[in-house]
């Protein structure tokens, strides 16, 4: 059974999917079409992605792609835990520059749902984490984008501190929020 839970920005949302379990371990279904075009996600999924990070504390993020690539996301944990982040991007919105961190794990098995219009990036909470995610638009280079993670515009309580995190030296420039041009009207 396929359940959908909107978070404190409607938009982005938490899925949950039953697993089979027994002696052997466990089976679920995490994604079909249908069910989640049932639930009111219509995205047509054409790329999957996935990060592996040995260290805790790995920062990835806070990535996007500008439009007309713009992707939404669908992100689990296929091994570890992650404080997964998205930030509101869409100038036009009430909840324009506030986020949701939302605890993920392979335990779980939940999966957060992100729209276009948000930038996305999380923080490893246990070695070893691999993080697979579906987008509904290819990677384009050109369009690439980002926030910068720890901006204290931002008020997200990282698991981290800007000392402690790995993080890539392309996330360590990315612009904060009031040096970012509008990208999402």
């Amino acid at each position: 059974m396929l359940e959908v839970r909107s978070l404190a920005i409607p938009d982005v949302k938490i899925i949950h999917t039953d697993r089979l379990s027994d002696a052997r371990g466990y089976f679920c279904e995490t994604f079909r079409r249908s069910a989640f075009a049932e639930k009111g996600i219509l995205h047509d999924f054409v790329q999957d992605n996935q990060s592996s990070s040995d260290m805790v504390g790995t920062v990835r993020g806070l990535h996007f792609q500008r439009p007309p690539f713009a992707q939404a996301k669908l992100i689990r944990v296929l091994s570890g835990a992650i404080l997964d982040v998205v930030v509101d991007l869409r100038r036009s919105s009430p909840t324009f520059g506030e986020h949701i961190a939302v605890k993920l794990d392979s335990e779980a098995g939940e999966q957060l749902f992100v729209p276009k219009g948000f930038a996305h990036g999380f923080c490893t909470l246990q070695p070893r984490t691999v993080v697979f995610y579906k987008v509904d638009q290819v990677y384009a280079p050109s369009h690439d984008g980002g926030l910068y993670w720890a901006d204290p515009a931002l008020a997200i309580e990282w698991p981290v501190t800007t000392v402690e995190a790995q993080v890539s030296s392309k996330d360590r420039s990315l612009p904060k929020l009031d040096q970012l041009a509008a990208v999402f009207e």
